[in-house]
């Protein structure tokens, strides 16, 4: 199938990945994860609820933490769009695509709209937030990984052609891709809005599940302090892939699982991708056997999620076989 093109005029104005809300059993332990380890600033707090931002945002939240009584989910990933008329079009966009779009309200936010994706993930869309001062130059608040802000979310889907299209559409740019040897099935698309490499990724794979969230660290040695920081908290068997370098994207990342599960990449910014003669980057799949340096990912890596709260996850028609840190070892003899 073809490679989608980005729509453009886009049908309504989306500037970037916002925020994350997922759903945790105790806030206690995910403070200990995300505050004094990791080192994301609180912005509010109750009983139930904690709101969180890196050093580098104004913007209220970018992880929003909900205490809940029953499994740990996803509840939403948030996008926002430039104007409160950007929002009107957008509600609009999704009921002539027959995906029904409600208004919410949601705490720190301005008006909320919430639709599910083509491929089934919950979205919320704002345009306004509240705003806490910046922490960047605040040396003294600083600590753990100092976490800037969010990046992007990656996304496992059955349908990743569709995903693409639909993304698409809404004029967000394809900037690399990985595609089965010899063809154009897409298997992960890397989509973005902001002029970076991504803010929103799909990958072939049982789902809408969130695979994870990433936020972006000064530089290389932070990815270290990290682990270091980590590990003295008492989470260094949290560490589940890394540190390491990608192919696509180039950056160095660390992987974590929080005590609920949820996966949390921090990593180092990587390049721009704004000007019009920026064609996509393919990637043959074949080509991620090939790492230059540094060990694949371990299973659980490949095949666990986070499930999106009410939404059952589906299979893809072909399920793929990655190279990870089990099979390679063996195939080693090691």
């Amino acid at each position: 199938m073809p490679i989608p093109r980005a729509a453009y005029p886009a049908p309504f104005n989306i500037t970037r990945a916002s925020h994350v809300i997922l759903r945790v059993k105790d806030l206690g332990a995910s403070r200990a994860f995300y505050v004094d380890a990791l080192g994301l600033a609180v912005s509010d707090a109750d009983a139930d609820t904690l709101y969180l931002r890196g050093i580098e945002e104004a913007c209220h939240h970018s992880l929003v933490l909900k205490r809940t009584a029953e499994a740990p989910a996803c509840e939403r990933v948030g996008m926002r769009v430039y104007t409160e008329e950007d929002l009107e079009k957008a509600k609009a966009y999704f009921e002539r695509a027959g995906l029904p779009a409600q208004w919410v309200e949601a705490p720190h936010q301005g008006r909320t709209l919430h639709v599910n994706d083509a491929v089934g993930t919950p979205l919320e869309f704002c345009a306004t937030m509240e705003t806490r001062p910046r922490l960047i130059v605040q040396f003294k608040e600083h600590h753990g990984a100092c976490p800037l802000r969010i990046d992007h979310m990656q996304v496992l889907t059955p349908e990743v052609q569709k995903a693409c299209e639909f993304y698409s559409g809404l004029g967000f740019r394809l900037s690399e891709y990985i595609a089965v040897d010899n063809s154009d099935e897409l298997v992960f698309v890397f989509l973005q809005r902001k002029g970076n490499p991504h803010d929103i990724v799909f990958v072939n794979g049982p789902g809408p599940r969130l695979h994870h969230a990433a936020f972006s660290v000064p530089d290389a040695a932070h990815i270290l302090a990290a682990c270091d920081i980590a590990g003295a908290h008492g989470f260094g068997a949290n560490l589940e892939f890394g540190p390491g370098r990608h192919g696509p994207g180039h950056a160095l990342f660390a992987y974590f699982r929080d005590p609920d599960g949820h996966r949390i990449e921090l990593f180092t910014t990587h390049y721009q991708m704004m000007d019009i003669e920026n064609e996509p980057v393919r990637w043959d799949l074949s080509s991620l056997r090939r790492r230059p340096w540094g060990f694949p990912a371990q299973r659980s890596w490949f095949e666990q999620a986070t499930r999106f709260a009410g939404i059952e996850p589906r299979q893809p028609a072909k399920k793929g076989e990655p190279l990870t840190l089990e099979r390679y070892l063996a195939e080693a003899g090691r």
